[in-house]
């Protein structure tokens, strides 16, 4: 298996998967609200491959809560027919320790508690996304040890065009590495 980088030429691809996994209409969510007109935090969407296919992608995206950026995680997704191998939670560790080592101190997803607190995602309390998404579906993880202490607010989208997340890592020509994701020994 590869592990890539998300280039531009892979995003038919990317988002073939996303609808194959999600219901539809997952596109009027609110999360996507704050993605359209943005570009996402190329060198934290990151692919794995098989056999010249896509078998698990996950992306990021810049936000800002009460003035101060923020990832948001999003969507990621498993083929259903590798479902279940752990691909989704190695990439999730993979992609947040490179999250850390770029210097991100926080990270915000909505999403099933039960699951995402394995990563050590919880609620915030005082984080609002924009309607209609439940609260309790609102989680961070702070990358850097007190990074949510006293942010609370709207979830805004990423406006400023001067933020360094567009080439924040320049994507090469062989941009993959030959993984070995194992559903016991999780990365990052």
């Amino acid at each position: 298996m590869e592990l890539c980088q998300e280039r531009p030429e892979d995003w038919h691809e990317v988002e073939t998967l996303m609808d194959l996994c999600f219901a539809p209409g997952r596109t009027a969510l609110s999360s996507y609200r704050l993605r359209d007109g943005v570009d996402p935090v190329r060198a934290l969407c990151l692919l794995l491959r098989a056999d010249d296919t896509v078998r698990a992608a996950i992306r990021y995206w810049p936000v800002r809560v009460a003035g101060r950026k923020v990832l948001l995680l999003g969507p990621i997704a498993v083929h259903p027919t590798a479902q279940g191998e752990g691909l989704g939670a190695w990439l999730m560790q993979e992609s947040l320790g490179k999250a850390r080592d770029h210097g991100w101190q926080r990270v915000m997803l909505v999403g099933d508690a039960p699951y995402y607190s394995r990563f050590g995602f919880k609620k915030l309390e005082e984080v609002e996304m924009p309607p209609p998404t439940n609260p309790d579906r609102v989680l961070g993880l702070e990358l850097q040890p007190g990074a949510w202490v006293d942010i609370r607010g709207l979830v805004l989208r990423e406006n400023d065009p001067d933020v360094p997340h567009r080439d924040d890592e320049p994507l090469q020509t062989g941009n993959c590495r030959d993984v070995e994701p194992r559903k016991d020994a999780p990365h990052g």
